[in-house]
């Protein structure tokens, strides 16, 4: 692939701008009208809790069918995603810094005083932008963090799907491509079925919505989580039985870590005494969680995290190393956030994360770091 094609690929069309804007108007008709549990969030400082419609997983599903049903009917092409992939990624990512300019100007001029809507200026412009200056807006009664990954998940889940449909429609779907797909597939619809869980997550109670959540969530997510997905559609791999035996620990070991380390989590947050591995949980100065995976390591579920996304990439092999670029990406992003996290519980716990430290010394790795 030349320079010249790749700069020609990447020139958003009106076709790619309508993809966009047809898929984000689904999301937001399908999350008011859809029927789904609604959870509370946590309480903010100012004592006001945000309440979220779960209902992404039915959202997910009819919008597949949807899709499978256009198919058939020949309204949509199964594959138009994977053959404007990077048509879509520009006008995602110009999309992005559109949507991230009127969040900036929107919230350098709120004079709301709540915690939701609250803005923090530093005056330094590029941490502002990068940050983001409110932790809660929203749009239309959309809290748009909430939104914004919702729509970010079901867009890796299309583009796989589409690169799968790619596959078939050539005759080159291999072993490796159904193991990645089948692992992709089930995270996702894990995340969704779970997805009440995101409210008690990092982003959503303490990070601000900036440019590292619209873009993480709106271009990062989709466009390299799916990296070994166009990297198996131009290259052929097998996979002894072995190897892919194998692959299926991994996944499986990730999936139970990080699973069972944020239920149990979301759980203690909701009922701080309820059983943890069925014993009543330890817990350090009546805050801080100290069993199960969280008696292992501090920041447990970023190791399942780490195994999950290795084991997405292990279908396509070793031969190069561009599939592992998310593994790889993902390991330098959790050890700096988990540096972050650090930081800020011991500002924040004091003497209790002191002592947190000392009875599970271990961050994310046991016995190792």
């Amino acid at each position: 692939m030349d320079l010249g094609f790749l700069l020609h690929a990447l020139i958003s069309s009106w076709n790619s701008v309508a993809v966009l804007v047809i898929f984000f108007a689904y999301l937001a008709i399908a999350g008011s009208i859809l029927p789904g549990k609604l959870v509370p969030g946590v309480t903010l400082q100012d004592g006001s809790r945000l309440h979220y419609r779960c209902n992404g997983l039915l959202a997910l599903l009819l919008l597949v069918g949807l899709l499978v049903v256009g198919s058939k009917m020949n309204f949509v092409s199964p594959t138009v995603i994977s053959e404007r992939g990077l048509e879509l990624l520009s006008a995602t990512f110009i999309f992005s810094v559109l949507v991230m300019s009127i969040l900036y100007a929107s919230g350098s001029q709120s004079h709301s005083k709540g915690s939701s809507l609250k803005s923090h200026i530093t005056g330094n412009m590029m941490h502002d932008w990068w940050y983001g200056i409110q932790l809660n807006p929203q749009f239309m009664g959309f809290d748009l963090k909430f939104f914004f990954v919702r729509a970010g998940m079901m867009g890796w889940l299309l583009i796989n799907l589409s690169i799968l449909a790619k596959s078939v429609q050539d005759g080159s779907l291999s072993q490796s491509m159904i193991l990645y797909q089948l692992f992709c597939v089930i995270y996702i619809l894990d995340y969704f079925v779970h997805e009440e869980y995101m409210t008690s997550t990092w982003d959503i109670i303490a990070e601000r919505l900036g440019f590292m959540l619209v873009f993480g969530d709106l271009v990062w997510i989709p466009f390299t989580f799916s990296i070994q997905g166009w990297w198996l559609l131009n290259n052929k791999v097998e996979l002894t039985t072995a190897a892919a035996v194998a692959n299926c620990f991994v996944f499986l070991i990730g999936y139970l870590v990080f699973r069972g380390a944020n239920k149990q989590k979301h759980i203690f947050k909701k009922n701080p005494k309820a059983l943890i591995w069925g014993k009543p949980p330890k817990v350090i100065g009546g805050k801080l969680l100290a069993s199960g995976y969280w008696g292992i390591a501090r920041h447990s579920n970023y190791l399942g995290d780490l195994l999950l996304a290795l084991s997405f990439s292990l279908p396509c092999g070793i031969s190069s190393p561009i599939p592992y670029f998310y593994p790889i990406y993902l390991f330098i992003l959790l050890v700096w956030r988990e540096g972050r996290d650090e930081a800020r519980c011991a500002e924040k716990h004091k003497e209790i994360w002191a002592e947190y430290c000392r009875l599970v010394p271990w961050r994310i790795f046991p016995y190792l770091y």
